[in-house]
């Protein structure tokens, strides 16, 4: 007589069970592993199927009413999200909570590794089992939940490291980041002054959209100081980082909050300016220069003045920024050869 037909026998007879003596020990309280007697009575009333490797039995998320028994060959549980796989052999099950609790979606894919033979345990068959063998299914409940607590609380573990990784990997992008804008505002920002270089200047250009309708128009102010090289030759490279000091306070003054000051290297500056017309803009280069011209730098007993140039122009819709500057650059030029201490508009 076989395993299975010794075993339906005694789930017939009169409705009463004959034990049979264990042949190995129980089980641990977290193993998948069936006892002998387990496994004999799910061998007594289980679907017997031969899957080929490779075939999915159910994907995870997939609701499913039956577990299994694998008897030969290997299947692999995968549970995804990153946790790692489980490859399960003869003698053990799965999928048992779709008969604890009915119509369960799949915590995992269930593929076969290897070429199986697996029991198909439906709810009626488990319901006549836990009818005629109850201790013996009750121990096989006890351990399915102690084996199921220890992999949540095994999972919840693997989530809380993986949660104090990631608010590490977090904090370390976060410092990444700021260490990088700080690099680039270092690029970008004059070390003199403190305002933006010729490097930041062309990056605001290249960003700068239209101005919505309604806004003020936008204008570039290209300034030079007036005979630098003098104060530098006369009173020294201090006297001549003092005033560049001096007359990129100015340009930060002149400027608004949603405007550019820039120090484009040497003795020359600019500014990215809201106007609304030639009239204002005119306004704007008389101030700057008159702000200069006001300057007084004492320097080792000497009385530096100073006066700038200024070149301005409107951008122009549709106008690359790079010939907004060379309308403004050609203005500076003919102040200059005006003598400077004055300013031109850009045509």
């Amino acid at each position: 007589m076989s395993l299975q037909q010794d075993a339906s026998t005694e789930l017939a007879g009169a409705g009463k069970v004959v034990r049979k003596p264990v042949l190995t020990g129980v089980p641990g309280s977290s193993s998948r592993a069936l006892s002998d007697r387990e496994f004999e009575v799910f061998c007594a009333v289980g679907a017997r199927t031969r899957i080929a490797a490779g075939e999915v039995l159910f994907q995870r998320g997939q609701s499913g009413r039956q577990m299994y028994v694998i008897v030969s060959g290997q299947v692999r549980l995968d549970f995804g999200d990153g946790i790692t796989q489980r490859v399960l052999g003869p003698r053990e099950s799965f999928g048992e909570l779709a008969l604890f609790m009915g119509h369960h979606a799949r915590m995992a894919s269930a593929t076969v590794e290897s070429h199986a033979e697996l029991l198909v345990i439906d709810p009626e068959a488990f319901e006549r089992l836990f009818e005629h063998e109850p201790t013996t299914m009750a121990q096989f409940m006890r351990r399915c939940f102690a084996y199921l607590i220890a992999s949540e609380t095994q999972l919840i573990q693997g989530l809380r490291r993986r949660n104090e990784d990631l608010m590490q990997t977090l904090e370390s992008l976060r410092q990444t980041r700021s260490e990088l804008s700080l690099a680039q505002q270092l690029v970008s920002t004059d070390e003199l002054t403190g305002l933006s270089n010729r490097r930041g200047l062309y990056r605001f250009l290249e960003q700068m959209g239209e101005p919505p309708a309604g806004e003020p128009n936008r204008a570039l102010l290209l300034v030079d100081i007036d005979e630098f090289k003098r104060v530098n030759d006369l009173s020294g490279h201090l006297a001549g980082d003092s005033a560049l000091r001096a007359v990129a306070e100015e340009v930060r003054a002149a400027c608004g909050p949603m405007e550019l000051p820039c120090r484009l290297g040497g003795d020359e500056f600019a500014m990215v300016a809201l106007s609304d017309d030639a009239g204002d803009l005119a306004n704007r280069a008389v101030q700057l220069v008159s702000a200069v011209r006001s300057l007084r730098l004492g320097q080792a007993g000497a009385d530096i003045r100073l006066g700038v140039s200024v070149g301005a122009c409107f951008f122009r819709p549709g106008e690359p920024w790079s010939a907004t500057y060379s309308r403004a650059d050609a203005a500076l030029y003919q102040a200059k050869l005006a003598g400077g201490d004055t300013w031109k508009l850009g045509r």
